[in-house]
C-alpha cells in the first residue's frame, strides 16, 4: 500500500513544506551511492532512480559520504521531492513530476520543420527548436520573426541538397587543363580578353550577391534555422563563385577589366533594401534569375573547358538560390494579399533610382559579342551581336515565367521585366 499526503512547494517564499506519508508506505528499492558525494555527481544517480517513480512514491538511499546529511536535504528541496532520515540511511519521495524551475518552461516548437510556430517568443533566444525552454532570460530581437515572411517548405529539402553539393574550387576545376592563349592567334588573343572583362563583371555581381544574404540571415530569428543554414551556404556559394571568377580573369596572365558607375549603382540598390521579401524578390527572382541565362551563354561560347567548369558549377549554385527565392515568396504571397503589390513598386522603384545611369558596362556587352563571334568578320560579329540580342530575350523569359509563377498576371508579369535593371543583375 502506498498512502501519502501531498508534497507542496510555496512558490512566493521558495520554501519547500514538509512531505509526509503513511509508515506503510514500501520504497520501491534503493538506491547506494556508496562512497559518491553530491557534488561529485551523485545527484546523476538520484535522478536516474527517481525516473521511473510516480509522484508520491519512494526509494531508500544509502552513501558513507558524510556530507550527504547536508546536501540531500538541499537537493531534494531544489527538486521538490520529499525526505526523511532513518536508521543508515534516507528515503526520498518522488515529488512533482517538473520542479518549480521548470513549471513555466514551454517547448520551442518541435525538431522538425513541421513543429515550426508562426512566431517565436523573442526570450526563447538560441535555444534549439524542440528545446525546453526556461521562462525568462535576455529576448533576442530578429527583424525576421515571422514564419510566413521567411519560410519556404522547400527549404530543408534545398539546404540538405546545398550542403551535399559543395565543391571545392581547387579540386572540383581542372585548372592544369588551361593552355595560355596562343599569341599568334588574334581570335584567341581577343576571346581571351573579352573573358577577362566578363569575369571581372561577374566578380562584382557575385560580391553583391554574397553580402545580401550574409546580411539577412543575420536578422532571421534561428528557430528557422533551415531558411538561416541556406542562407549562410548561399553566401558560401557566392564567396566560391567570387574565388573562380577572379582565378580564372587572372589565369592569363592579364590584369582585371573595367567596373562602370552604372553597374555599382545597380548593384548599391540591392545592398540597401531592408526588406527580406523585396531583398529576396530583386536578387533571386530577377537578378540570379537573368544569371542563370548568362551563365548558360558562357556555357555554350566558353573558349576552354576550365571556363565550362567553372560555369556549370555556378549554375547549379545559383539554380538553388533562384528556386529558395521563389519558393519563399509564393509561400508568403499566400499569406499576404498585398505582397505582389509591394514586389511590383520594389520594381518601380529600382527602375526609377536607375533612370539616369548607362545601365550594362559597354564594355561588357562588347565582350560577350566578341565571344559569341565565330570570327572577326562583318558576318562573324553580327552573328555575336543577334546571339546576346537572343540572351537579353531569354532572360526577358524567363523572368516572365518566375513573375508569372508568382501569381502576376502575363501582361503584368511583362511590364516588370522590362523594368528590369540592364545590368542584369
Amino acid at each position: 500500500m502506498q498512502r501519502h499526503r501531498a508534497c507542496e512547494w510555496d512558490a512566493m517564499t521558495e520554501r519547500h513544506r514538509a512531505c509526509e506519508w503513511d509508515a506503510m508506505t514500501e520504497p520501491a528499492g534503493t538506491i547506494d551511492l556508496e562512497y559518491l558525494g553530491l557534488d561529485a555527481g551523485a545527484h546523476l544517480l538520484l535522478d536516474r532512480g527517481l525516473r521511473g517513480l510516480a509522484p508520491g512514491e519512494a526509494v531508500s538511499v544509502v552513501g558513507t559520504d558524510p556530507a550527504l546529511a547536508a546536501h540531500l536535504p538541499a537537493w531534494c528541496r531544489h527538486r521538490g521531492h520529499g525526505l526523511a532520515a532513518g536508521d543508515g540511511g534516507w528515503t526520498i519521495v518522488r515529488g512533482p513530476a517538473q520542479t518549480q524551475r521548470w513549471a513555466d518552461a514551454v517547448r520551442a516548437g518541435a525538431p522538425g520543420p513541421e513543429g515550426i510556430v508562426a512566431r517565436p517568443a523573442a526570450d526563447w533566444g538560441l535555444a534549439p527548436r524542440g528545446a525546453l525552454v526556461e521562462a525568462g532570460g535576455p529576448p533576442l530581437r530578429c527583424a525576421f520573426d515571422e514564419r510566413d515572411v521567411v519560410w519556404a517548405d522547400l527549404a530543408p529539402a534545398l539546404y540538405a541538397a546545398a550542403a551535399a553539393q559543395q565543391w571545392d574550387p581547387a579540386t572540383a576545376i581542372d585548372w592544369a587543363a588551361h593552355s595560355p592563349a596562343d599569341p599568334t592567334d588574334p581570335q584567341a588573343q581577343d576571346a581571351e580578353a573579352a573573358l577577362v572583362q566578363i569575369m571581372t563583371f561577374l566578380v562584382e555581381n557575385e560580391q553583391a550577391a554574397l553580402l545580401v544574404p550574409a546580411r539577412l540571415l543575420t536578422q532571421v530569428h534561428p528557430h528557422f534555422r533551415e531558411v538561416v543554414q541556406l542562407l549562410a551556404v548561399q553566401a558560401a556559394d557566392e564567396a566560391r563563385h567570387v574565388e573562380v571568377f577572379t582565378r580564372r580573369a587572372l589565369l592569363g596572365g592579364t590584369p582585371l577589366g573595367t567596373s562602370s558607375v552604372g553597374g555599382r549603382a545597380s548593384l548599391a540598390t540591392l545592398l540597401a533594401e531592408p526588406d527580406f521579401a523585396l531583398a529576396s524578390f530583386l536578387l533571386s527572382v530577377l537578378g540570379e534569375g537573368s544569371f542563370l541565362h548568362l551563365l548558360t551563354f558562357l556555357d555554350r561560347h566558353a573558349p576552354d573547358p576550365v571556363t565550362r567548369q567553372i560555369v556549370r558549377l555556378a549554375h547549379a549554385d545559383e539554380a538553388r538560390h533562384v528556386a529558395f527565392g521563389i519558393a519563399h515568396l509564393a509561400h508568403q504571397a499566400r499569406a499576404d494579399r498585398g505582397l505582389l503589390d509591394r514586389l511590383r513598386a520594389a520594381a518601380e522603384r529600382r527602375h526609377d533610382a536607375l533612370a539616369g545611369t548607362a545601365g550594362l558596362n559597354t564594355d561588357v556587352f562588347d565582350s560577350l559579342v566578341v565571344l559569341a563571334s565565330p570570327e572577326w568578320s562583318v558576318a562573324g560579329i553580327a552573328l555575336g551581336h543577334a546571339r546576346v540580342q537572343a540572351l537579353a530575350r531569354d532572360m526577358d523569359a524567363g523572368r516572365r515565367h518566375r513573375l508569372e509563377h508568382l501569381g502576376f498576371p502575363a501582361a503584368e508579369a511583362a511590364e516588370i521585366s522590362a523594368l528590369h535593371t540592364r545590368n542584369f543583375m
